[in-house]
C-alpha cells in the first residue's frame, strides 16, 4: 500500500484530501455517507467570537457547474463549538482544522486566544469570505492589513496557522508573501469568487419578477482560476499550500498537486456527492499502487518534472 500521509510544516494528515469550510458542517454530519475518520482532515464551518444567524433572504443560487452562496458565516460561536462540537471531534478521533472568522481585528485575536486555550491544534484564518457586511475580506486584500492580523494572531496562537486567501485581488502573490513573512505556517487558496446570480420569472400578470443573489461563486467553474492562483503563490512562498476550487475528480487533485499544492480541500462537490472525499482517497491510493509510486512526495515530484 502506498503512503498517502502528508506533513504540512508539522501538521500531519493521513492523506491530502480535506473538506473545505462551510461545506461539511462541524464534525460528524456526513457520517451516514462516509467514514469521516479516514479523511486527511475536515475544516469546520467558520467560527466567530459570538454566534451568527447569517444573511436573511435567498442564500443559495445554482449556476452552471457551480453555485453562489451568501450564507453569511452562520455558526454557533466559539463557546458552543468548544462545549459541544469539540468533544465529538476528539471522541471520534476526527482530524480537524477550525476555520476562524471575525468582524473586527479584536474579534480575530480574542477567538484565536480561546482556540489556543482550548488546545485546538490548527486554525484556518478566513480573511477572504466575500458575503459578509464586515470583517474577513477587508483584512485580506492588502499586504499591510494581512501582515498586521497574521502577526497579531501568531502572538497569541502557537498552533498550526493557515491563512485562507481571496481570489478577489489583482496581486495574490504579495498577500501570500505577507502571510508567510508574518508567521503563517501554510496558505489555503482560494476562497470563493465574487459573483451575481439573477433569476427572472414572468408573473401571471405578465410582469418580470427578478431575484438577485450576490455572493461567493464556487464549484467546478472556478477551477482554472484556482489553479492559476495556486501556481502563482507557489512561485513566491516556501510554506505549504492547500489548493481549493472546483475539485471533483482525481484528475482535479493531480492538477492541483502539479500546480504546487501539497494538499487539497473539497467544497461544493460535497453537496451533490457527499461521499466524494472517501472516493478520491481510494482512487488516489489505487493510482499510486498501479504506478508503483511509494508516497505523495514522490507523486508530486513526478507531476512537477
Amino acid at each position: 500500500m502506498a503512503d498517502l500521509s502528508v506533513n504540512l510544516n508539522g501538521f500531519k494528515l493521513k492523506n491530502p484530501i480535506m473538506t473545505a469550510s462551510g461545506t461539511f458542517g462541524y464534525c460528524d454530519e456526513f457520517e451516514d455517507f462516509l467514514d469521516v475518520s479516514k479523511l486527511g482532515a475536515i475544516v469546520t464551518k467558520a467560527i466567530t467570537i459570538n454566534p451568527k444567524k447569517g444573511n436573511e433572504g435567498e442564500r443559495i443560487f445554482e449556476t452552471q457547474k457551480g453555485m453562489i452562496n451568501r450564507i453569511g458565516l452562520e455558526n454557533v460561536g466559539i463557546k458552543e463549538f468548544i462545549d459541544k462540537k469539540l468533544p465529538v471531534l476528539k471522541e471520534k478521533n476526527i482530524n480537524f482544522i477550525m476555520n476562524l472568522a471575525g468582524s473586527s481585528f479584536e474579534d480575530y485575536i480574542e477567538t484565536a486566544k480561546i482556540a489556543q486555550n482550548a488546545k485546538i491544534e490548527a486554525i484556518e484564518v478566513n480573511v477572504s469570505c466575500p458575503n459578509v457586511k464586515s470583517g474577513c475580506l477587508e483584512f485580506g486584500t492588502t499586504p499591510e492589513s494581512l501582515s498586521k492580523l497574521t502577526e497579531s494572531i501568531r502572538k497569541v496562537y502557537k498552533g498550526f496557522l493557515i491563512i485562507k486567501l481571496t481570489p478577489n485581488v489583482s496581486d495574490i502573490e504579495s498577500l501570500a508573501l505577507a502571510a508567510q513573512n508574518s508567521g503563517a505556517d501554510c496558505i489555503s487558496a482560494i476562497n470563493t469568487i465574487k459573483g451575481l446570480g439573477i433569476k427572472i420569472e414572468i408573473t401571471p400578470d405578465k410582469k418580470f419578477k427578478k431575484t438577485f443573489v450576490q455572493g461567493g461563486l464556487s464549484g467546478r467553474c472556478i477551477k482554472p482560476v484556482a489553479l492559476s492562483m495556486v501556481k502563482r503563490i507557489k512561485s513566491m512562498v516556501k510554506i505549504p499550500i492547500i489548493g481549493i476550487g472546483g475539485i471533483a475528480t482525481l484528475d482535479d487533485v493531480l492538477e492541483f498537486l502539479t500546480a504546487g499544492a501539497d494538499a487539497v480541500q473539497i467544497g461544493t462537490e460535497n453537496f451533490t456527492h457527499p461521499d466524494i472525499c472517501e472516493k478520491l482517497i481510494n482512487e488516489l491510493n489505487h493510482l499510486l499502487d498501479e504506478l508503483n509510486i511509494a508516497d505523495i512526495e514522490e507523486l508530486k515530484r513526478k507531476l512537477r518534472e
